[in-house]
């Protein structure tokens, strides 16, 4: 087995594992992708295809992550949610990871934010309604990343193909 064949076996697990990364918070997301797109176009031997893969994965992941950003930020700022909460539902869901196997992240981050939205609002109709507006800001901010890691970890597999037959 060649250099080039570890490299792309590495690069192919750690897109794999961005992909994931998407969906699971814990796990490095875009930001993977787009190192492993660079070091597969560095060291991957595929010449100049390595590095068209890498300009086109970029453009796919670079616009996952801003489309992310763009579209929770905004839906939260429209619900005047505070990044506060956010952020304690983040923690929370860390802490749930270890509570409750498999789906303790999502519980977690849901009862947080949920909690941190009751102790600002005093309201459990309010907190209700701002936590579920978060949630689904969230859950379209991760499903666009999603899809975008997804095209770019296509982009990956048909340089690949295309590298090979060359």
């Amino acid at each position: 087995m060649n250099s080039e064949t570890v490299v792309s076996i590495l690069c192919g697990l750690a897109i794999l594992v961005g992909v994931a990364g998407t969906i699971i918070p814990i796990l490095p997301g875009s930001f993977l992708i787009g190192l492993s797109l660079l070091a597969w176009a560095i060291w991957g031997g595929a010449g100049t295809t390595g590095w068209v893969v890498f300009a086109v994965g970029m453009v796919f992941v670079l616009a996952g992550m801003a489309a992310s950003a763009v579209l929770t930020g905004r839906k939260l700022r429209q619900h005047s949610i505070p990044n506060r909460s956010v952020v304690i539902g983040l923690a929370a869901g860390v802490a749930g990871m270890f509570i409750i196997p498999v789906v303790g992240l999502f519980v977690g981050f849901a009862v947080g934010l949920l909690l941190s939205e009751f102790l600002r609002t005093r309201n459990f109709g309010t907190a209700t309604s701002t936590s579920w507006a978060a949630l689904k800001a969230t859950g379209l901010g991760m499903l666009v990343e999603f899809g975008l890691a997804c095209l770019a970890a296509s982009t990956w597999v048909i340089g690949l193909w295309v590298a090979a037959a060359t």
